[in-house]
């Protein structure tokens, strides 16, 4: 059936799938921690539960990203979408049949997560060649993308937030389910013609490696040439960096902070809910908004101007002990600033990763930059029950402001902005430092010379 959809109506079809996916894990999130509280659970249970969660994030970024370009990108994002149903559904049939001891609630919790980065990878190198048939540019494709992603996040909060203040947080995972099954439909049904992306080629050197396209040598020497490129692209390793701590940050914000915030003081669930899709809603405007600006402003100073913005206002306002309606204006301007984050990174990572090797560089991108998130809700946890919610939140505040201005300190920063028509960067090295030396040798290892994500979302998540 797909083979009769147009070439944009495949984009759509993506976008689709990526929209259903998301809002199945937006709904997960703000229930799983309730269904946890609901046992009389503690902070530090939501904490540990946070965590068990978010591990296989990182594990299964570097070790599926290799795996879902042998089986293919459609199925790889099939897969993950029915594992992650699977799952969900069980926690709540084991809790009205035979019981639901914590130790089960975390491994279902652990194995709903540990496909969705390779689903998320495989989406994602999808989409510039869907982007690319239908005469999108990369820019605003990257932004389509991340806009529907934050879309889930807009209905999937509330939705989340009104079925566990309303049914329970148990039958609203029953619920979550049907969003993993539809994804997974619209998939198999619509997107199997885009199996095997046809992208532009990636400028500059990483034309030449995609040009070459070197066959597979056997899976763990692929993985070990992803990770050699993230090592050696200067690039990468500061991004890496930057998102692992931030990402860290919102880790701690979203599974742990925010539920135990809107429980003591905003009423519960259902107001959790409107912060987070307010936030959501915010930043899809902002994602929509910024993919027909983006190839007018320059990249650095918006990253850095919409980064402090994403979490400055929105970590403030607990902070400071403040209501509902407070929370929900900070929420708005946070939200519209983080839109515009991973669609920058995002188009960097697709001009500068050799197309052969997007899927296991996407994942390898996404669990560094993710490896911070499982001790986010952890430490939150145990930060909140011994200082006390707002005071957590006023040291996150803190850190995340002065993290994220480190872009002004150029060097490799420069990286990102757009390449002028020589093929280097407007304001970046000019190919005489050993580093790009070596990252541009076009081996498939290296530097061709590039978002959330991020949870920032690869991926890398804002």
């Amino acid at each position: 059936m797909a083979a009769h959809l147009s070439a944009r109506g495949r984009l759509r079809a993506l976008l689709v799938v990526q929209v259903a996916s998301r809002i199945g894990n937006v709904v997960t999130t703000v229930s799983v921690p309730f269904v946890v509280l609901a046992r009389g659970g503690s902070a530090t249970d939501v904490g540990i539960t946070a965590f068990m969660a978010t591990v296989p994030i990182v594990l299964g970024g570097p070790f599926g990203g290799a795996l879902v370009e042998r089986i293919g990108f459609v199925r790889s994002s099939i897969a993950s979408d029915v594992v992650s149903g699977v799952t969900l559904l069980a926690m709540p049939v084991l809790a009205w049949t035979v019981g639901l001891p914590f130790w089960a609630l975390l491994a279902l919790v652990f194995v709903s997560g540990l496909f969705d980065m390779p689903g998320e990878s495989a989406r994602r190198v999808l989409l510039p060649g869907l982007a690319t048939s239908a005469g999108v540019s990369l820019e605003r494709a990257v932004g389509l993308f991340e806009a529907s992603t934050r879309l889930s996040v807009l209905v999937g909060a509330p939705v989340g937030g009104v079925l566990v203040a309303v049914l329970g947080p148990l039958p609203a995972l029953a619920c979550t389910a049907l969003a993993f099954g539809a994804a997974a439909i619209v998939t198999g049904l619509f997107v199997r013609a885009a199996d095997a992306p046809t992208t532009d080629a990636p400028t500059g050197d990483a034309a030449a490696a995609a040009a070459s396209a070197p066959p597979s040598h056997g899976y763990w020497r692929d993985l070990a040439e992803g990770f050699r490129f993230c090592v050696r692209d200067p690039f990468f390793r500061l991004v890496i960096a930057l998102v692992l701590v931030t990402n860290l940050l919102d880790a701690a914000r979203s599974t742990t902070l925010l539920p135990l915030y809107a429980d003591e003081r905003l009423g519960g669930a259902q107001a959790l809910g409107f912060v987070t899709g307010t936030f959501g809603g915010a930043a899809f405007l902002g994602s929509l908004l910024f993919g027909y600006v983006a190839h007018r402003v320059p990249r650095r100073l918006t990253f850095v101007l919409c980064f402090v913005l994403a979490g400055g206002p929105s970590l403030l306002a607990p902070a400071l002990g403040l209501g509902l309606p407070w929370m929900l204006g900070a929420s708005a301007l946070s939200g519209l600033a983080a839109g515009a984050l991973n669609p920058i990174l995002g188009a960097v990572e697709l001009e500068r990763i050799p197309e052969h090797m997007r899927a296991r560089v996407f994942g390898l991108l996404g669990a560094g930059s993710y490896a911070g998130i499982p001790l986010g809700g952890l430490l939150a946890g145990l930060a909140a029950e011994g200082v006390g919610v707002s005071a957590t939140f006023g040291v996150v505040v803190a850190i995340y402001t002065v993290v994220t201005l480190a872009p002004l300190t150029g060097g490799a920063w420069r990286l990102m902005e757009r390449r002028a028509p020589g093929g280097a960067a407007p304001d970046g090295p000019t190919g005489g430092s050993a580093d790009d030396a070596q990252a541009g040798s076009g081996d498939g290892e290296t530097q061709p010379g590039g978002h959330d994500a991020g949870p920032g979302e690869r991926v890398l998540s804002a």
